[in-house]
Formats: C-alpha cells, structure tokens, sequence
C-alpha cells in the first residue's frame, strides 16, 4: 500500500487561490491514476479531479475552469491549483491514488474558504 502525504491547505478569501501537493511515499512502482476528492460537512465525499496515468484529467462539473490537476511522475506527486475559490469549495481535500487494484487515500487537508 502506498502512502500519501498531502500539503498546502489552508484559510483564503473568496476568490483566491491555493495549490495542494500530494506526494507518494514510494517510488518503485508505477501509480495508475491520482485523484483529488473532498469531503464537506454532511455530505458525501465526492471527486473533484483525477489525472491518469495515460495523461487524461477528469474534473467535477463544480469546479471545471477553476480548478488544474496535474502531476509529476518521476516524483509520483499530484498537484491541484485551485484558483476562483468559493465559500461552497470549503472542504477536506484528500489524496487517492492507486497501484493496480489497491486504491490510498492519505489523511486529508482542511481547505477553507471565507466569503
């Protein structure tokens, strides 16, 4: 199983900008995809973006023009700039990624946005 570490949450104003950093543990296997989900209170986990080890980026409606995913295979490192932040953006972010069948989530990153 792979860990993750995820990075770069914080508190921004309506309409600012943040970059999450999510970094695997290890580096001698081959990561299929890596994804950004978050977690609002009350509500269900959902996907915001995923980047595939074939070079496509899937993004959630919600944040489509806003929102980059992108990642750094070398280092087995996804990143999310977040830009256009909305109070309804506030979240935990989490990290997923998965080797074959077995899917990580690291801890999460509390992202808050004040409106």
């Amino acid at each position: 199983q792979v860990q993750l570490v995820e990075s770069g949450g914080g508190l921004v104003q309506a309409g600012g900008s943040l970059r999450l950093s999510c970094a695997a543990s290890r580096s001698d296997f081959t990561i299929n995809n890596m994804a950004w989900y978050r977690q609002a209170p009350g509500k269900q986990r959902e996907m915001v973006a995923t980047a595939t080890s074939g070079g496509s980026k899937i993004y959630a409606d919600s944040v489509k023009g806003r929102f980059t995913i992108s990642r750094d295979n070398a280092k087995n490192t996804v990143y999310l700039q977040m830009n256009g932040l909305k109070p309804e953006d506030t979240a935990v972010y989490y990290c997923f990624a998965n080797v074959g069948v077995v899917g990580s989530w690291g801890r999460g990153t509390q992202v808050t946005v004040s409106s």
